[in-house]
């Protein structure tokens, strides 16, 4: 089954879908092995990895499906993307999408700041008026080729216009076809609650570890009916952390280094194909 299919079923099946954020080949790589059904290429990593930017909509679209596309090559799980507000009017979003499904992302999310939009955790944000965002919505849902490829119409209006106003754009996107809502950035536990009661279709949960929602347990957050959450920022986190500690350890060790859960290359490249480039070696190279 094609990834872009598997997400379909992944949907279909009921359970939550729990995504982390990856950010590069590597991550991808270490959310696939880690056992997760579906990955999700986080638009704040993108920009943090490939750039060296802050998420203020610096990153184009054929950079950020650049990194879709090779994180596509890496793994076999589903990829859901970022494509922030879909660079432009309904002509722009239209191209949006057909590159990042010919790029091999299963599905992506779009939202309804201006743009250059912000990272949705952030604030002095600033939002479209309804009309031009559903209407985005409604071509990208347009646009797709495979029914399968999945459309989260997500929304920044919460923290702009209120809840109330975010609710009833969530609502207004499922309506012209979109496959999930995602309210962002929702600031209380009540308001956690409400969206997927309020909400007229299946709902997407964005966590970030330092942002502006409530932190729950993922069990939790099936057990309100929210269909799938995005852990963005815990790999992105975690690696920044690492990074810091190890190269302050290189800067102030006075004995030979050392770091716990050191992988030799050997177990480095075996976690990115080597068995199979080794026997690929041996039947055409060895062979001659």
């Amino acid at each position: 089954m094609k990834p872009v299919s598997r997400l379909r079923q992944l949907l279909l099946d009921g359970e939550l879908i729990v995504a982390p954020g990856a950010f590069d080949c590597l991550t991808a790589n270490a959310v696939e092995q880690a056992g997760f059904p579906a990955l999700y290429m986080t638009g704040m990593g993108t920009s943090a990895s490939r750039l060296g930017l802050p998420d203020y909509g610096l990153a184009t679209m054929s950079e950020m499906v650049a990194n879709a596309s090779a994180m596509a090559a890496t793994v076999n799980i589903p990829i859901i993307a970022d494509a922030d507000t879909g660079y432009g009017n309904e002509l722009n979003m239209t191209r949006t999408i057909h590159e990042y499904e010919r790029q091999g992302a299963a599905g992506v999310h779009i939202e309804d700041q201006v743009f250059p939009k912000k990272c949705g955790h952030l604030d002095q944000k600033q939002v479209i008026p309804r009309a031009e965002y559903v209407s985005k919505i409604h071509a990208a849902v347009n646009a797709r080729v495979s029914p399968d490829f999945v459309i989260i119409a997500r929304t920044d209006s919460n923290g702009v216009l209120g809840f109330e106003e975010a609710v009833g754009r969530a609502n207004a996107a499922l309506d012209v076809g979109a496959d999930l809502a995602l309210v962002e950035a929702p600031v209380s536990i009540k308001e956690l609650e409400d969206i997927p009661q309020r909400v007229h279709g299946p709902c997407v949960l964005n966590i970030l570890l330092g942002g502006k929602t409530p932190l729950l347990s993922l069990r939790d957050v099936g057990d309100l009916g929210y269909r799938m959450v995005l852990l963005s920022d815990v790999l992105l986190t975690a690696a920044i952390s690492a990074y810091d500690a190890a190269l302050r350890t290189v800067r102030t060790s006075t004995q030979p280094l050392h770091f716990p859960n050191t992988l030799s290359p050997s177990q480095i490249f075996q976690r990115l194909g080597a068995d199979q480039w080794d026997a690929l070696r041996t039947t055409h190279v060895e062979a001659r």
